[in-house]
Parts: C-alpha cells; structure tokens; sequence
C-alpha cells in the first residue's frame, strides 16, 4: 500500500485485526450468530406469540429485533479490542507500536476500526438470522447505518479503555460481566421504557445503551421512546469524550509502560 506512514500503519493494524476476526471466525462469528438465533427462538417465537402488538404495532418479534441486532454489535465490538489489545500488552508487541514513529491516534484508530468491523459484521449476521423469523423494512437506512456505527464505535473505545487498566485476563472480562450486561439487558432490548413506571423509566434515561437502541430502533422501524436527534447526541459526546480519554491514556503510557 502506497501513501503515507501513517496510512501504511493504519492500514496494516486494520488489516492485522481483520485477518484476525477472519482466522477465528469460529470464535469470533458462530457464536454471536447462534446465541441470537437462540433468542429470536425463545423470545421472539416462544414468548412473543403469547404478546400482542407493542408500540406502533409492531410485533413483538419485529420490536426486539433492532434491540439484539445493536447489543450484538455492541457486545462484539467491546469484546474484540479489550481481548485483542490486551492480548498485545500481554504478550508486549505494543512496546514495538509505542517505540514506533506511529503517533497514538493510529494506533487507536485502527484498533477501534478492527473492532467496528467484527462489530458491524456480527450486527449484519444477526440482522439476516432475523429475516428467517420475521419480515423487515428499513425505514430510515442512513440513521440505521449512522447509530450502528456510532454504537460500535463507542463500545470499541470503551473496550480500549478497560484493556489499557487491565492487568490481568480477570480484568478484561469484569466490566463486560457486572456493567456491560446489566445495561445491555435494562437498556430497552426486549421492552419499551415507556411501558415502566416512575421512577424506573426516568433513571433508564441515564443508561446510554437506551439511546443507541432507540436510535437504531427508529432507523429501523420507525419508532422509538427517546428523541432521536437526543440519542445522536448522547453518542457523539461519547465517543468524543472516549475517544480523548483513550488517547490521553496513550500519552500517558497508564498500564503500558511499567
């Protein structure tokens, strides 16, 4: 690849971390893709067939589906760079990056970049699993491609973060475990926010994941309980406010140089 420098270390990071997700798509692709099938199964047949219409209409199949599409995409894209780069310090191939002429927004760049791709392809995989339960027409596709993205990417950066502070293999699966699944699940995945009560529905408004779903929710189907100019706003100033945290963290060199 012809360019720049830090093009040509861009594109061999990217490149590294796809050619990563592809060698161990059985870890990286089957699953995701089977535990989805799994839930359109029980939730989506099983359940969904005892629950009439939800909000605009829609059913219960055809409402959860945005929602496990984005927590698949936000699951995956966190998993990929916290146990990729961490996987780096781990085994102390980051010092080579850092000693580098490399600047540090390349090197988060295309690690975040990597994980936006696993995280995108998971989201799409999931998004065709869903068309063999339900039928599907996207109403806004450039508001369902932009809230996809941002979810990812603000997840690829979150993961970036925890796989800096982490010192261990534990450290890496701890957030995923007792933050990011509780928000995930409480984050309107499977219900409308708009069917709790005070005060469950306003502090659900404080949990970020509502947003992401919501927005992807409307790019979708066309409904959502949140303002969706509210939820593009929620996300840019996340992933600004990640994206310079991460990269002040590689400055800094926190949990990379000892």
């Amino acid at each position: 690849m012809s360019g720049s420098p830090n093009l040509v270390a861009l594109y061999t990071i990217v490149r590294r971390e796809i050619a990563r997700i592809l060698r161990i798509w059985t870890q990286t692709l089957i699953p995701p893709a089977i535990t989805v099938t799994l839930y359109f199964v029980i939730f989506g047949k099983l359940i969904g067939s005892r629950i009439g219409p939800i909000a605009g209409g829609f059913s219960y199949m055809q409402y959860i589906v945005p929602g496990l599409v984005m927590m698949n995409v936000i699951t995956n894209s966190y998993g990929n760079i916290s146990s990729s780069f961490f996987g780096a310090k781990f085994q102390r191939s980051v010092e080579e990056m850092l000693v580098s002429p490399m600047p540090n927004w390349v090197i988060l760049l295309g690690y975040v970049l990597g994980a936006v791709a696993r995280g995108l392809a998971v989201g799409l995989l999931a998004l065709l699993i869903a068309l063999f339960f339900t039928s599907l027409h996207v109403v806004h596709p450039l508001i369902t491609f932009l809230s996809v993205l941002l979810g990812a990417t603000i997840f690829s950066l979150a993961g970036f973060v925890n796989a800096m502070y982490a010192k261990k293999f534990d450290d890496v699966a701890l957030v995923p475990t007792f933050v990011l699944t509780p928000l995930t699940y409480l984050g309107g995945v499977f219900y409308s926010i708009s069917m709790l009560g005070e005060p469950w529905q306003t502090i659900s408004r404080i949990n970020p994941i509502v947003y992401m779903v919501n927005a992807f929710r409307y790019g979708v189907l066309g409904v959502s309980d949140v303002h969706v100019g509210a939820s593009f706003v929620v996300m840019l100033v996340f992933v600004a406010s990640l994206a310079a945290f991460a990269l002040f963290l590689l400055k800094r060199g926190i949990g990379l140089r000892s």
